[in-house]
C-alpha cells in the first residue's frame, strides 16, 4: 500500500514548493528511488525541468521530461501514464492522478494558500478514510 508523506510549508509561494520538490527530488534519488513529479502542464514540466538544472550550484540531478527519448532517475510528468515508474511520486498537480496507488510513496506538498490547505486536508481525509500509511511533517 501506498505511504503517504504530506509536507506542509511555512510558505505561501508556490515557487516554494518547486524548490522543496527538487530537494525532495535529489533526497529521493540518492536513497537509490527513482522519482516521479507530477505537474498540471508542459509549461509547468518546462518550468520544472529548468529549476531541477539551476535549484542548487552543487548538485546534479539527472531528470528528463517523461516521454523523452530515454529515461531518468527523475522524470517530469504532465498527465500521461506513468509506465514502469514506482518509487515515488511527488504531486504538484491540482489533483492526485489516479494512478498513484502505484508508487511506494506519494509525497504531496502544501502551501500556506487557501486553496492548497482546502485541498489538502480533503485528501489527508479522503485517503485516510481508506486506510493508507500517513504522515505529516512541518517544514520550515
Amino acid at each position: 500500500m501506498t505511504r503517504i508523506d504530506f509536507y506542509v510549508l511555512a510558505s505561501e509561494q508556490l515557487r516554494d514548493a518547486d524548490l522543496f520538490a527538487c530537494r525532495l527530488a535529489e533526497k529521493a534519488y540518492r536513497s537509490g528511488l527513482r522519482v516521479l513529479v507530477a505537474v498540471d502542464d508542459k509549461a509547468r514540466q518546462e518550468q520544472l525541468d529548468q529549476l531541477l538544472w539551476s535549484f542548487r550550484e552543487d548538485s546534479f540531478l539527472p531528470h528528463a521530461p517523461q516521454n523523452a527519448e530515454q529515461s531518468a532517475a527523475v522524470e517530469v510528468n504532465c498527465g500521461e501514464d506513468p509506465g514502469t515508474h514506482h518509487g515515488l511520486l511527488i504531486n504538484l498537480c491540482s489533483d492526485v492522478p489516479g494512478w498513484f496507488s502505484r508508487f511506494e510513496r506519494l509525497a504531496e506538498i502544501v502551501v500556506q494558500r487557501p486553496e492548497s490547505l482546502a485541498r489538502s486536508r480533503s485528501r489527508f481525509s479522503h485517503f485516510r478514510d481508506r486506510g493508507y500509511p500517513l504522515q505529516s511533517h512541518k517544514i520550515k
